[in-house]
């Protein structure tokens, strides 16, 4: 015992000299591999906020542009790092950007939602499942019910919704906002084809949470009374309450009725054998799609039309011709849609200034190499319009409003990319494209208009919003 004890000194020496020892290598070794990974340049920020905080302020004063300009001059114009909604990030930025992650779906990266946005609007049993997963899942619907054959039985529909809502919401007035206005059509509109509702009241039991859940999803996700983010949390949970219960209706009238044709998107999902939980969070994904970022791309078209109107007496023109081709009270048709190539070029320079989405995430899947730098497996990643909307090696004189850009070949490729690329590319594009020109048709042929504030200030919240709603004086118009 006493050889033991004399001894233990020593044992114990040598065991910090092992651990030591051990130490010592692995930093060697983690200094090593990371300069052998050569991570983008960039800053991490603040311990798990990261850059959340610049991101949110700059969209809040209107220049979301800013937060990649200045890091990209800074850091790279290829990629650089930063840090987002507690995740490290790459960002991409360029049409070489854009190329290589749409490029590089399921071979580099996979599709990524923020847990923010998972613990606002999804059931929180499903969180878990993979992006790639749910990814596969969701556009396995899409293609029935948004391949053109489908969208030409839409256009009626839409038509009548459109000159509806104006005959409701803008004909008794002098003035109008019109982007919440905007949001009230797309949102019926959407609740109408994916799930048969038409009763405006159980419509706005839908529309009030929805509201409040989508302004926190791009917030820092700090879930306490009070913040943005614990605000759409509980409209969420609201909003998944709604939908549990209308989707549980519509599978017991299916089984009643022993119903064999899907009269909308919720009744094929459930003739498919599909949960509730899985539907409603693939309800609120469409929802998501297809009504904040059409409803922002509406309203900005009428904002620049109304600064324009050289630009507007063009488009009015357009829509003129194609009523005079009609038989009076007649809907509009799919070939009516396939003339309106100026109007959709005022639409795509609208949405170029002012973007209804900001990007969207990816997932890295193995390490990869791009621009001489090294993306962990696991990493985030992002591609941005606003690294090439308003770039000027892309669009000479980029805070021109110019609908010409978009005429002939339009473009360069992955220069203007507000619906994606590859093979993420939103498949709701056509969808949206119909919605745009139907309402926009009937506008132009139904009024004129004036600003009542044309320097209102807008703030992206995550998408561009005027601060007033866009309030507009309406004048109607004849039609000899």
């Amino acid at each position: 015992m006493d050889v033991v004890d004399s001894l233990m000194p020593y044992f114990l020496h040598l065991v910090v000299l092992y651990v030591s020892a051990g130490v010592i290598y692995l930093v060697y070794k983690f200094k090593s591999t990371a300069g052998t990974r050569n991570l983008p340049p960039g800053k991490k920020g603040l311990p798990y906020i990261g850059e959340t905080m610049d991101f949110v302020l700059a969209s809040r004063r209107g220049t979301p542009e800013k937060f990649v300009t200045d890091r990209t001059t800074k850091y790279s114009p290829d990629v650089f790092r930063t840090s987002l909604l507690g995740e490290d990030m790459a960002i991409f930025c360029g049409a070489a950007g854009n190329k290589f992650l749409f490029s590089g779906q399921n071979k580099y990266v996979t599709s990524w939602w923020p847990n923010s946005i998972k613990k606002a609007l999804m059931d929180p049993s499903s969180v878990d499942n993979s992006s790639k997963e749910e990814s596969t899942k969701l556009r396995a619907y899409l293609p029935p019910f948004l391949k053109p054959d489908s969208l030409q039985h839409y256009i009626p529909v839409m038509d009548i919704m459109a000159k509806e809502h104006l005959d409701q919401y803008w004909s008794p007035y002098d003035q109008v906002q019109v982007f919440p206005l905007s949001k009230k059509y797309t949102f019926a509109l959407a609740c109408r084809l994916f799930m048969s509702v038409q009763d405006q009241d159980e419509i706005e039991k839908f529309a009030r949470p929805f509201a409040l859940a989508t302004a926190g999803l791009i917030s820092v996700p700090i879930d306490l009374p009070g913040t943005t983010f614990n605000r759409a949390v509980k409209a969420g949970r609201q909003i998944r309450k709604e939908l549990f219960a209308l989707i549980t209706k519509k599978k017991n009238e299916i089984l009643d009725k022993a119903k064999t044709v899907a009269s909308d998107l919720v009744d094929s999902m459930l003739m498919d054998g599909m949960t509730e939980v899985e539907i409603g969070n693939k309800i609120v994904g469409f929802f998501i799609a297809s009504h904040d970022t059409t409803s922002t791309a509406i309203t900005f078209i009428v904002s620049y039309l109304t600064d324009y109107p050289d630009v507007f007496k063009r488009v009015l023109e357009e829509h003129m011709d194609i009523l005079r081709s009609k038989e009076a009270g007649e809907a509009l048709k799919w070939e009516d849609i396939q003339k309106m190539k100026y109007t959709w070029c005022v639409a795509c320079e609208a949405m170029r200034l002012a973007p209804p989405a900001n990007g969207a995430f990816r997932e890295a899947i193995t390490d990869f190499n791009y621009a001489g730098h090294t993306i962990p497996k696991g990493w985030k990643a992002f591609w941005t319009v606003h690294s090439t909307n308003k770039n000027p090696n892309y669009f000479p004189d980029p805070e021109k409003f110019d609908p010409s850009r978009f005429e002939g070949n339009g473009p360069a490729p992955y220069t203007f990319v507000p619906f994606g690329g590859g093979p993420r590319m939103c498949p709701g594009k056509e969808y949206a494209r119909l919605e745009i020109l139907t309402f926009i048709h009937n506008l132009v042929t139904k009024f004129k208009w004036d600003k009542v504030n044309p320097n209102e200030k807008i703030s992206y919240i995550p998408s561009p919003i005027p601060e007033e709603g866009l309030p507009i004086k309406i004048h109607p118009i004849s039609i000899n």
